[in-house]
């Protein structure tokens, strides 16, 4: 079967006014056979090709040859236009000759033409599957609180996680990148096997990636990389070499220095998407500035899903090759990469020379024992979230322990309870149960006498009292102090956006604190009636009465004496009144010492009432609502913790 030639259409058809032509060699007009039979080599209508690829032109081409070199024109063959799917599932529509061997190189895969093959979705680990959960709940719960920049690279994680889930499982797809001339396509067709990247002088060469791909069923995963069925490959099977690579997709990605800013676009897109990279480096740019720290250093992470190559090692001579590439993993190391030497994981350093082939083995034996651990895939996306978990530590993480302290809980009711005056309020309940006490038990004349006091002092001389206004105005200052410490306490050591969150929440419950703790000091201040009487008071009361009708009776004795009705006896009626006289005084203190007491635990006791009440309106506005955020924090952490605590 003689293979249709298009030696440039492949290799060309990415550059401006050439997709037409790729389009043309892909589907060739009734003009082709003689064109195709014109340009053949001798070599293109050997059996090799026929055995070997089992594939025809799409359409039924009337150029192709039988396997004995006779025009299927003149003698179609029976099985010139069976199901493509008998070789390659995913439908061959071209061949490809080299113009130096002129032996067949590679198929073009079009899986417009054929159904593709079922393939087993990609299944993550128990851990791996629980960090994308705690990520996923992290991203949930953060999204009130944190801006959409800072959760975006965690997003993409997530999304490409799920999507990557979905696809094959079998494949691992692995992108071969490089700087301007390093001759990576050159070791993509010798990784391959035979030339289907352009090479050569002219820069750059490859203008778009070019995907090949070693087995079936990788249509769905190139189709997420964006690249179009013209520049999808498949080399022809070659036996051992085919079986050692079964299940890669390589990607022959543009330069990533390259003058074009598409093309650079090209390689960040799908470098963020594949599950390996191939670095190929060369003796002359190993140590890029641009390589190292846009390229290698942020993909640190990544160490155990890549490859460094030192390509072009046959321009060095003697053991310059090791003494560049001792170098090279001296840069590596600077740049945080771990290197996987002496069996331990991380990445492979190669020397290699793409153009001799030397080393080219090993690292097709490397890269096919990669490929068949078929565990790049999982690795590569929990390098991401330890990348998104890195990046999210500022937002999450604390040195220092967090929360209200019960201290600073009793500080904020001590200020709410200064604010509506419950130590006032107790020592004025505590006065009114003196005085209550007073008027039980005192004397008479001792009461008339505070009462005449009392009516006949000038009001001159006293200082003003504190107008309303003012005491409203104090009371406020003192809300918002109170507030304002509290939130600078539960705030102390979180990140920047939980602090302000916390801070946020406590000014929102103060907002009418002032009006509410008002209210409360009006309910639940000093009673309102006489307090509750002791029940030695009446005994007291009593007493009291005994000593004044005492004096009394002393009195009326005398003053009998004195007119002459009673017989002259001064001494029974001093005695009596004199008992009156210091009696009374000494009953009145004995009571008011009696009374301090229960005076002082009534006043402590509304005390008590008033500080409670505003020590709940404080809680219920101020408190909980930091307490939640605080919560929600310890939730986001513990989350957090999960994301970086199980892979690490």
């Amino acid at each position: 079967m003689t293979a249709v030639t298009d030696q440039d259409h492949t290799d060309r058809a990415d550059q401006p006014g050439d997709a037409d032509k790729a389009g043309a060699a892909e589907n060739p007009s009734p003009n082709a056979p003689e064109n195709a039979s014109a340009n053949s080599s001798p070599n293109a209508s050997g059996g090799e090709c026929a055995d070997d690829a089992h594939a025809r032109v799409r359409g039924g081409d009337p150029s192709s040859r039988t396997d004995s070199g006779t025009d299927s024109r003149t003698n179609p063959p029976a099985d010139s236009r069976t199901d493509s799917t008998g070789a390659w599932d995913d439908g061959l529509i071209a061949r490809r000759v080299d113009e130096t061997t002129g032996g067949n190189q590679y198929a073009v895969m079009d899986s417009r033409t054929a159904v593709p093959p079922a393939v087993s979705p990609l299944v993550y680990d128990g851990p791996l599957r629980s960090r994308l959960e705690a990520l996923r709940e992290l991203v949930g719960l953060s999204r009130t609180r944190l801006d959409s920049r800072t959760l975006a690279e965690a997003g993409r994680v997530l999304d490409e996680a799920s999507a990557r889930r979905r696809l094959s499982g079998q494949h691992t797809v692995v992108a071969i990148a490089g700087a301007t001339g390093s001759g990576k396509s050159q070791l993509f067709n010798a990784l391959a096997g035979v030339a289907i990247s352009e090479t050569g002088v002219r820069r750059p060469t490859t203008a778009a990636p070019i995907a090949c791909s070693w087995s079936d069923g990788a249509a769905s995963l190139i189709e997420r990389l964006g690249i179009p069925p013209r520049l999808r490959r498949r080399p022809l099977p070659t036996g051992d070499g085919d079986s050692q690579l079964r299940g890669l997709v390589l990607i022959d990605l543009p330069d990533h220095d390259s003058a074009a800013v598409q093309h650079r676009e090209h390689v960040d897109r799908i470098l963020a998407l594949v599950d390996a990279v191939i670095w190929v480096v060369d003796p002359e740019k190993y140590a890029d500035a641009v390589l190292h720290e846009r390229y290698l250093r942020p993909m640190a992470a990544h160490a155990e899903v890549m490859f460094v190559v030192l390509n072009q090692i046959d321009r060095l001579p003697g053991e310059a090759a090791e003494q560049v590439l001792d170098d090279l993993r001296r840069l590596l190391d600077e740049d945080g990469i771990a290197l996987g030497e002496y069996g331990e994981p991380g990445t492979t350093v190669l020397a290699v020379s793409g153009l001799t082939g030397d080393g080219v083995g090993e690292l097709r034996e490397a890269l096919g024992q990669f490929v068949a651990e078929r565990t790049a895939p999982a690795r590569r996306i929990s390098a991401d979230v330890d990348i998104a978990a890195a990046r999210l530590w500022p937002v999450y993480a604390t040195q220092r322990r967090t929360g209200l302290s019960e201290q600073a809980r009793e500080e904020f009711a001590d200020r709410l309870a200064d604010a509506v005056g419950a130590t006032a309020a107790g020592e004025a309940a505590e006065r009114a149960w003196l005085r209550n006490a007073n008027r039980a038990c005192g004397t008479p004349w001792l009461r008339l006498w505070r009462w005449y006091q009392d009516r006949g002092e000038p009001t001159t001389g006293r200082l003003p009292s504190r107008t309303q206004a003012d005491e409203e105005a104090t009371a406020r200052q003192r809300v918002e102090y109170a507030v304002r410490t509290v939130a600078d306490r539960a705030s102390t050591g979180l990140p920047a956006p939980w602090a302000q969150a916390v801070r946020e929440a406590a000014v929102r419950g103060s907002q009418g604190l002032p009006e509410a703790l008002d209210e409360l000091s009006v309910r639940a201040g000093v009673p309102t009636g006489r307090p509750p009487r002791p029940g030695w008071w009446p005994m007291a009361v009593l007493s009291q009465a005994s000593m004044t009708l005492l004096q009394f009776l002393g009195g009326l004795w005398l003053l009998g004496q004195i007119v002459g009705v009673m017989s002259p006896n001064l001494g029974v009626p001093v005695l009596l009144m004199v008992i009156g006289i210091v009696g009374g005084p000494l009953i009145e203190w004995g009571c008011r010492m009696a009374a301090r007491g229960p005076a002082r635990r009534y006043g402590l006791e509304a005390e008590r009432r008033l500080r409670e009440a505003a020590a709940g309106c404080g809680r219920a506005r101020v408190l909980d609502p930091v307490a939640a955020e605080l919560l929600r924090y310890r939730e986001v952490r513990e989350q957090y913790g999960r994301v970086v605590g199980a892979g690490s």
